[in-house]
C-alpha cells in the first residue's frame, strides 16, 4: 500500500513539473520563433558533382589560381583557388563551387542543378524587392 501511495505521488509530482515547464514564457517565445521560421520558404542548395569539380580545377588551373592535379574533390586548395576565381571575376567570394561560378565558367549544369539556380534567383530577387 505504502509503494502506491508513494508511486502516486511521485506521478503526480512529475506531471506537475512537466506541466511547469510547458507554461513558461520562454518556451511560449520559443514556440513562436520555430513557427516564424517555419514560415519561412526553403532556398535550395546548389551542388556541384565531382566530373564539374574536375572541369572548375582544370579552368583553375588554366587560369593559374589552382596547381593541384584535378581530381574531383573540392578539397583547400580548390577552395582558394575558386576564391582567387570568383574574386577575378567580380562574383562573390564563397570558396565554394556554386551554381554562378559553375555558370561563368561555362560548366555545364544537369536540368535539376538549373531547376535550383532558378530557385535560387528567384529567391534573390524576391529578397530585393
Amino acid at each position: 500500500m505504502r509503494n502506491l501511495i508513494l508511486s502516486a505521488f511521485a506521478l503526480a509530482l512529475l506531471s506537475i513539473c512537466a506541466l511547469a515547464q510547458t507554461n513558461t514564457p520562454a518556451t511560449a517565445a520559443k514556440t513562436a520563433n520555430a513557427n516564424a521560421r517555419a514560415a519561412r520558404p526553403h532556398t535550395p542548395i546548389f551542388r556541384a558533382n565531382k566530373d564539374q569539380v574536375t572541369q572548375a580545377q582544370t579552368i583553375l588551373k588554366q587560369r593559374g589560381f589552382y596547381a593541384g592535379e584535378p581530381n574531383g574533390k573540392l578539397d583547400d586548395p580548390t577552395r582558394e583557388g575558386l576564391k582567387k576565381y570568383q574574386q577575378a571575376e567580380g562574383l562573390k567570394v564563397t570558396g565554394t563551387l556554386n551554381a554562378a561560378t559553375v555558370e561563368r565558367m561555362n560548366i555545364a549544369m544537369t536540368d535539376k542543378q538549373k531547376e535550383t539556380w532558378r530557385k535560387i534567383q528567384a529567391a534573390a530577387n524576391a529578397h530585393t524587392k
